[in-house]
């Protein structure tokens, strides 16, 4: 049933996306919605199977590894010509350097000597792959009530959304693909066709920004694919096999083989848009909502810390490493640091993502137990909060009509429901006892080692703090509006995927130490034998420490039923109770309330409070060029590492 179950998740998505183009919308939404329960289910069934590996035979009548061969090179002549219609001379580079080189490879070199199964399943690839799934399609049903509103806000002539739910769907097959492939000729198809949909995705409304911000996104991702090709090359040019698990698992590696890996963990950073590649996940926020949760969440950037994580055993002891976790840990901080100078929901969403994304890679070359539980933690715990956010965040703007959150005061009392859960993606982002921090404190204690890569996890960590926190406020706090607002509706393919999330944020949080235990343990006893954590009576604790989980879920349930009750019961405040900011008795005396005051020669002004966001001190246009130039640096010294 296993290999059924495999077929599914992969193949499922790729004929479905093909129907998808047909124009009768009834059939798409059934389709996107009869795929994302078959390939939830398929991902959930696929736990129970263990770990195994398969070759297929043929698909199709034909033989596998050629069929790859022949759509590797089909789909970069595909960008070749997007190259062409884009007159973008570094993009056709780009993909020539991948062309030539997979064409010695593929004709004289015999990539398929020595490549051990296609495809391979463990824990690893059962949690991703439940990620992309069950995340992915919860998105995609997000979509269909979205893109109508939004090509209704558009006044389209012609509807896109057979080409737009082409694309999503695809993503998931090929996100699958991507995580169960063993043979990296098979892996590497998988990452261009991400890399591709990702660039139709982002240039889906076809303004003129969206399609310089594709673009951008293309040869960026491009870049990384040359990393991976030359990768493949030096691994032939050694004799080694192009098998993920041997390489993971070989009990020694030179430093020839060192390099290979290196140009992989590039190619990885490029797709997880660390530092200085950090602008093509930003420029994608121009995409419709449910592209950029895709993207965000369960696809596309955690293709690439998934690779670098599974890479993690090939370079564990090397100084590589240690620039490695050094590279992700400034990434983190910087991240932060910039999302706490934005004032635009949709730019806070992406740097956070950013600097989670670099802690999970500081974790990668941190490379300790403790390091590597915490980045596959993350994975689970930020896929689910930050789809929750990106969703909630997507509502608000069709409701409000922006997405700044100086926008947002008072939001609880237009869109209570809304604000709720989006409330509680924030909270299960950076407060205890929710996964996330859980992750981050996994991390910070694995880092003890590194002095300063714990100095920048900490600081990484108090500005995110910041930022949630300010966010969190204006949202929750009530302006009393005078009348009476309507019931908060949302229609059922908002409200389903919304709730899905929102309760998955609160119990996967709660199961983590059964998550742990059952998928991220057998995980790390490949690799590692010791300062592995033991999970009991709902506390994971190791020989230095310890996170209660369930105590710290019941006290949080106990001031939760306090304060429901205190509220219901009015303690706490009255509606009557509506206090306005002190202007020295200037206000205006026939309405107390109007948020002003009389100035010079008796002028009304009125006044607006905002939070202050140091755009002059820590503004994008300020610092990012220098935070560019640092991280180009310690690039530069991190591949230099592998020699």
């Amino acid at each position: 049933m296993a290999p059924q179950m495999l077929g599914i998740s992969i193949i499922l998505p790729f004929i479905a996306a093909a129907l998808c183009l047909i124009n009768v919308p009834t059939l798409r939404s059934a389709l996107v919605i009869g795929t994302g329960v078959v390939v939830s289910l398929a991902s959930l069934l696929l736990v129970q199977s263990g770990t195994f590996s398969l070759t297929p035979e043929s698909i199709l009548g034909i033989n596998p590894d050629g069929l790859i061969a022949v759509l590797d090179f089909a789909l970069l002549f595909v960008i070749l010509g997007i190259a062409y219609r884009l007159k973008n001379k570094l993009i056709a580079g780009l993909t020539l350097l991948q062309i030539v080189p997979l064409a010695v490879l593929e004709l004289f070199m015999n990539p398929g000597e020595n490549m051990g199964p296609a495809l391979y399943v463990d824990q690893f690839s059962m949690i991703m792959c439940m990620v992309i799934s069950i995340v992915g399609s919860l998105i995609c049903l997000y979509g269909l009530p979205y893109m109508r509103e939004h090509e209704h806000h558009l006044k389209l002539e012609k509807s896109k959304q057979g080409r737009f739910f082409f694309f999503m769907v695809l993503f998931l097959g090929a996100m699958n693909g991507l995580v169960f492939s063993n043979n990296l000729l098979w892996l590497y198809f998988f990452w261009e066709v991400t890399t591709l949909c990702s660039f139709m995705l982002i240039k889906h409304d076809g303004t003129e920004i969206a399609v310089k911000n594709a673009t951008r996104a293309l040869w960026m991702n491009m870049l990384g694919g040359v990393a991976f090709v030359f990768a493949l090359i030096i691994f032939r040019s050694q004799g080694l096999p192009l098998s993920l698990q041997e390489i993971i698992t070989a009990e020694s590696a030179s430093k020839l083989a060192l390099l290979p890996v290196g140009l992989l963990c590039f190619a990885g950073f490029t797709k997880a848009a660390q530092m200085p590649f950090q602008s093509w996940l930003c420029g994608a926020m121009v995409a419709p909502t449910p592209i950029s949760a895709l993207l965000h969440s369960s696809t596309m950037v955690k293709a690439g810390v998934y690779l670098v994580i599974r890479l993690a055993p090939a370079f564990a002891g090397t100084l590589f490493s240690n620039y490695v976790a050094l590279f992700g840990a400034f990434t983190f901080l910087a991240a932060a640091v910039l999302a706490l100078s934005q004032s635009n929901g949709k730019k806070i969403l992406a740097y956070s993502t950013i600097s989670n994304l670099g802690m999970i890679v500081a974790c990668a070359g941190i490379n300790t137990p403790a390091a590597i539980s915490a980045a596959v933690l993350l994975i689970v715990f930020h896929a689910i909060s930050k789809a929750l956010m990106f969703l909630c965040v997507g509502s608000i703007e069709q409701k409000i009509g922006s997405r700044d959150i100086e926008d947002m005061r008072g939001l609880v009392d237009i869109m209570p429901r809304t604000t709720m859960m989006a409330a509680l993606g924030m909270v299960t982002l950076f407060l205890p006892p929710f996964g996330a921090l859980l992750s981050k404190w996994m991390a910070v204690e694995a880092s003890a080692h590194l002095p300063l890569v714990v100095i920048m996890l900490a600081l990484g960590s108090a500005l995110t703090m910041v930022f949630w926190g300010r966010w969190l406020g204006m949202i929750m706090t009530s302006v009393v509006p005078d009348k009476v607002l309507p019931t908060e509706r949302m229609p059922l393919f908002f409200s389903v995927p919304l709730w899905t999330l929102a309760v998955s944020a609160v119990v996967i949080s709660f199961t983590a130490p059964g998550l742990y235990t059952s998928m991220v343990l057998p995980v790390l006893e490949r690799f590692y034998s010791a300062d592995l954590y033991t999970a009991a009576r709902g506390v994971i604790s190791n020989n230095i420490g310890m996170f209660a989980i369930y105590p710290v879920f019941v006290v949080m349930a106990l001031g939760v039923i306090y304060a429901v009750r205190a509220s219901s019961a009015k303690r706490f405040f009255r509606r009557g109770d509506y206090v306005t900011p002190y202007v020295c008795g200037l206000q205006d005396p026939a309405d107390p309330r109007r948020l002003g005051f009389k100035g010079p020669l008796g002028v009304w002004s009125e006044f607006k409070t905002t939070n202050y966001y140091m755009e002059n001190i820590i503004g994008e246009s300020r610092i990012t060029g220098w935070i560019n130039l640092i991280a180009i640096g310690i690039l530069i010294i991190l591949l230099a590492g592998v020699f």
